[in-house]
């Protein structure tokens, strides 16, 4: 995988911040005069906007490789990079999991939050003009989303799933909130990140507006948006609920399937009016289209009106591959859009005994999604019956976002709900089990042998 490299400006002013205790005096002096120091709001924007390469690509997307939406054929299998080939079959941790010290899920994004905390840090010290008040809150509240961003989506991987009896001692994420990088940090509890997490956004919310001048910058909505996520992966369905509401209030479109093209190479376009927040996951070798085939079983629960069956996928080589991703490109989405949201609002209202209002989400969503005048909106239902429902559209409407390992975890703890996921590779079978501790991929051996972090068990 690809390194991202700091960006001088970043790396300059995380030098002068460590430095300042020591070398106050130093802060005069420019070591090189194409640098520029931060000293205004629009210099931090302009930080955050020339890394955007760093904030909106490369999300972690190792639970992609685990959560059984596609396979690869045996004779692929050995081609796969060891990190790859540990999480497609679950290994164990002490089988050499990963096949360098360090594994990119994680340095990617403890580099972003780096970034974050740079701006978080710097802001501190400068004076706010008159007039800049809504740029200096919209950077704040930018290096803010994107740190919880990254909190929430490492936790995914490398915390066990939030269980309210037990999170104050399940081991969390180090938390890093300084951009000092000489302060040796422990690992935290799961409800430490959690809370970590929420707070920045609960922060970040008043700073931000609606309007983003794109995409790739974090808005109201966007936070809104995954604070929903958040507390949907805590199974605090009332709160979710609030936030998906929140969110929908602010943008609510949906893109009318019927109107896409299904014989283009990648059907749904880059930054259409669905995506709330324009980010991409890493791109492993099994991702590329010469090596992933579909699973069957989600390939073929779409009803032959469903355009979504021709819009997701092509044929190569007589199996289905993946083309569907929100980027418009090959790169796999994995950021915020509105479809995810009105599933989210629709789930809670479900578990909430509302069935009339989860049916209207849904039925909303999903006329969107087949041939003009061929859904038969879904009528009479009991909330346990939309529930499922919902539930198995989340899997087909939002494939390969890396969002179904998060519902696989969370929804293990609901014994009607759970799964158990089955690879076979010559003829050997490989098995998850609901609630296994291979639900949560070890740390990365760096960490370990440098950063004497405790590692998770497998």
């Amino acid at each position: 995988m690809t390194k991202i490299k700091y960006y001088s400006l970043a790396v300059l002013f995380l030098i002068l911040t460590v430095i300042t205790a020591c070398k106050k005096d130093w802060l005069n002096v420019k070591p090189n005069k194409s640098l520029v120091i931060p000293t205004t709001a629009a210099d931090f924007q302009a930080l955050l906007d020339n890394i955007t390469s760093v904030f909106n690509i490369n999300q972690p997307s190792l639970s992609l490789v685990s959560d059984c939406d596609f396979y690869v054929a045996d004779a692929r299998y050995p081609g796969l990079s060891q990190t790859e080939r540990s999480a497609y079959v679950w290994a164990a941790t002490s089988d050499n999991f990963y096949s360098a010290t360090t594994v990119d899920d994680w340095t990617l994004s403890y580099q972003r939050i780096l970034n974050a905390n740079v701006a978080l840090t710097g802001l501190q010290s400068i004076s706010v003009n008159p007039g800049e008040g809504s740029a200096y809150n919209n950077v704040k509240g930018s290096a803010l989303f994107y740190r919880s961003y990254d909190y929430y989506n490492m936790a995914q991987l490398f915390c066990k799933p939030y269980v309210s009896s037990s999170a104050n001692s399940d081991l969390g994420l180090p938390l890093r909130t300084s951009p000092n990088i000489n302060i040796t940090l422990g690992r935290s509890s799961v409800q430490q990140t959690y809370n970590q997490i929420i707070n920045d956004l609960v922060t970040a919310a008043p700073l931000l507006t609606s309007t983003p001048l794109f995409p790739t910058r974090p808005s109201k909505q966007a936070v809104f948006g995954l604070l929903a996520r958040v507390y949907l992966s805590q199974r605090n369905y009332a709160k979710a609920y609030v936030y998906a509401d929140s969110c929908l209030r602010l943008q609510s479109d949906l893109i009318d399937y019927n109107q896409l093209n299904t014989a283009d190479s990648y059907p749904v376009p880059h930054f259409n009016k669905e995506v709330i927040f324009n980010s991409t996951l890493i791109t492993y070798l099994s991702f590329l289209p010469s090596r992933m085939i579909v699973d069957s079983t989600l390939y073929k629960s779409y009803a032959s009106n469903d355009l979504r069956a021709n819009i997701y996928f092509t044929i190569l080589r007589g199996n289905p591959s993946y083309k569907g991703s929100y980027d418009g490109s090959f790169n796999f989405f994995g950021g915020l859009a509105t479809d995810e949201i009105y599933l989210i609002r629709a789930e809670c209202a479900a578990r909430a005994g509302d069935a009339t209002s989860a049916t209207n989400d849904f039925n909303t969503l999903m006329k969107n999604r087949f041939i003009t005048g061929t859904y038969i909106p879904l009528t009479g239902l009991t909330p346990e019956n939309v529930l499922s429902i919902i539930l198995a559209e989340r899997r087909k409407e939002l494939c390969f976002r890396a969002l179904r390992w998060t519902d696989l975890r969370r929804l293990n703890t609901e014994t009607r709900f759970q799964t158990n996921l089955l690879r076979i590779i010559s003829g050997t079978n490989y098995t998850l089990l609901p609630n296994s501790t291979r639900y949560v991929l070890p740390l990365d051996n760096n960490e370990i042998s440098v950063g004497g972090l405790p590692q998770n068990p497998r």
